[in-house]
């Protein structure tokens, strides 16, 4: 599909016949054995990996502390019921072994129960029925909100004028994403801003014919029974970002690893968690990356007559032009800025009826979304091609089996896989910059705040942050003037092949000015740019301006100012 600004997107037959050969519904099938699959694998990495006399005890007590920690400091609604008399009783089998030189056995046991327990907490609940209804009522429910909308009245929530894909924009290389997903198995690496990403990305892969993907979704958000529903019934596994001990993260990479290995196709948000700061991540985590890369090395291991499938990593990058939780999500980023902290998930959206309204919010205002398509690469950062064959820098197919190899032979070496899974990182985030798709709503505020931050360049950037509003003004003409001279770079890039745009942003110099400034942060109450009757440009919110400046990260354009 080629970049558009008209909305009107693309329709996609299935690239499969049937919901019945979805792996995602194999997965399912085979529920209890894929569990039973992932408790045995991360049983014996963690067993084999404290070979110690007290290596195991010592990791149990200290998951044991985390746990009865987390139970009585941050407790959820989703957690379950029996969470303190669990871990109680892993407190009282480990205070029995205390003096017993010989307890392995039965430290191996309390391993396997924590081990089980994580497993059945993570794991996701696809039913083929749910999805079904899932997605016709995401369909059903948008286009209404879409249509009061764009007609402005009460009975446009009942007609079908507008649908989702008048919002949502596809650009980029959706047709080889298809042709990939039918080649081998797709792990999608979207940018992530907002809630509202899963949804929007679910439906993405609904729209272009694919497969519904399995995909990591923070525990805390099934709080909320109405959006758990949705989760659930769309792919999701559980992922609880307040377990931070090794025996959860294993099991966690796991039950990654062998779902990719049984052919699920697989979304992870590489960022970990929503940005704070507004820019697209360039930090990537590197653990579920990394069960990605497990996987393909031992497909090649198990399948020495090259019939196992070839994993594609697939960069997407998600555009808004307002992120309901931006000035939330911002000053958490301030707050915390340059700290290692322990994170402790923002809850603003707690309960079905906030979620709700924050749908209703987002849908009423008149502002578009674009999902940016990347290219697919293999696990090595590789190009490849429609064919799903791996092309290097000189333009030559390579097999990508010989970066495992050894001697003639597939190898198992981490600290091997961990460089390549640390290269394949910068190259994700070189490709979200690439594929990023520059609103006009992005570049006035990215503007706007430059020309205050140059002004006031001796203060840092809290004391700059604190100026009062009646500071902060920029007469038209020296703001257009700045703006021009920065969308020409933009422009100039986007020639190179280094970035995307909207096709919007390439028209009249004044009308684009007037629509960034329009739709940026145009839901918050507090506006992060206006323009006055007598032509000045003022912010009534300089902390989520910092936010939406930040989406231009990473470009250079400090330098055009």
């Amino acid at each position: 599909m080629k970049p558009q600004d008209n909305g009107k997107n693309k329709s996609y037959k299935p690239i499969l016949s049937g919901t019945s050969e979805w792996p995602v519904v194999q997965l399912s099938r085979n529920r209890k054995q894929f569990i039973e699959a992932v408790v045995n694998e991360s049983f014996k990495k963690i067993s084999e990996s404290k070979p110690g006399k007290n290596d195991l005890r010592e990791e149990l007590e200290t998951t044991l502390y985390l746990e009865k920690l987390r139970v009585k400091k941050n407790p959820w609604r989703v957690d379950p019921l029996d969470d303190y008399q669990f871990w109680s009783k892993v407190k009282f089998d480990l205070v029995e072994l205390v003096g017993n030189s010989n307890a392995r056995e039965k430290e191996e046991e309390i391993l396997r129960r924590i081990v089980s327990r994580y497993a059945n907490e993570i794991a996701g609940n696809f039913k083929r029925s749910r999805y079904k209804m899932a997605r016709e009522i995401i369909k059903f429910g948008f286009s209404r909100l879409l249509n009061a909308t764009r007609v402005k009245s009460f009975g446009a929530l009942f007609k079908n004028q507008y649908t989702l894909n008048d919002k949502l924009q596809v650009t980029g290389k959706t047709g080889q994403l298809r042709k990939l997903a039918k080649k081998g198995t797709v792990v999608m690496v979207p940018t992530h801003f907002s809630n509202l990403d899963s949804i929007l990305i679910g439906w993405v892969i609904h729209v272009l014919g694919l497969p519904a993907f399995i995909y990591g979704a923070g525990l805390n958000l099934f709080n909320i029974k109405i959006l758990a529903y949705f989760m659930n019934s769309l792919g999701a596994y559980k992922v609880d970002r307040r377990k931070k001990n090794p025996i959860y993260l294993e099991t966690l990479k796991t039950y990654s690893n062998i779902a990719i290995q049984q052919g699920a196709h697989s979304l992870f948000f590489p960022g970990g968690t929503r940005s704070r700061s507004g820019k697209i991540e360039r930090s990537l985590k590197l653990g579920l990356l990394g069960t990605a890369m497990e996987a393909q090395r031992t497909i090649f291991m198990n399948h020495p007559n090259r019939d196992g499938k070839k994993i594609f990593v697939v960069p997407v990058t998600i555009n808004y032009n307002f992120v309901l939780e931006a000035p939330t999500l911002i000053n958490e980023y301030l707050t915390l800025k340059g700290q290692e902290r322990y994170y402790v998930e923002n809850d603003e959206y707690s309960t079905s009826y906030k979620m709700l309204k924050f749908l209703v919010k987002f849908f009423t205002k008149g502002s578009d979304i674009s999902v940016s398509i990347g290219s697919g690469m293999d696990l090595l950062g590789n190009y490849v091609d429609d064919h799903g064959n791996s092309i290097d820098s000189k333009g030559r197919i390579i097999d990508t089996r010989d970066y495992f190899t050894s001697n003639g032979k597939i190898t198992e070496d981490k600290q091997r896989e961990q460089e390549y899974t640390r290269r394949l990182s910068d190259i994700i985030v070189r490709e979200f910059h690439r594929i990023n798709r520059i609103f006009a709503s992005h570049l006035v505020a990215f503007t706007a705040f430059n020309i205050w931050r140059n002004r006031y360049s001796k203060l840092d950037i809290y004391d700059f942050l604190r100026l009062p509003e009646e500071e902060l003004f920029i007469d038209y003409d020296d703001f257009r003037h700045e703006f021009k001279r920065v969308r020409k770079y933009i422009l100039s890039l986007k020639k190179k092949k280094k970035v995307n745009v909207a096709s919007h942003l390439k028209g009249d110099l004044d009308v684009v000015i007037k629509t960034g400034i329009e739709n940026v942060g145009m839901y918050h109450s507090k506006r992060p740019l206006l323009l006055t009757k007598d032509e000045q440009i003022i912010t009534q919110d300089l902390n989520t301006l910092y936010y939406y400046h930040n989406r231009m990260d990473g470009y250079d354009l400090e330098k055009h100012f």
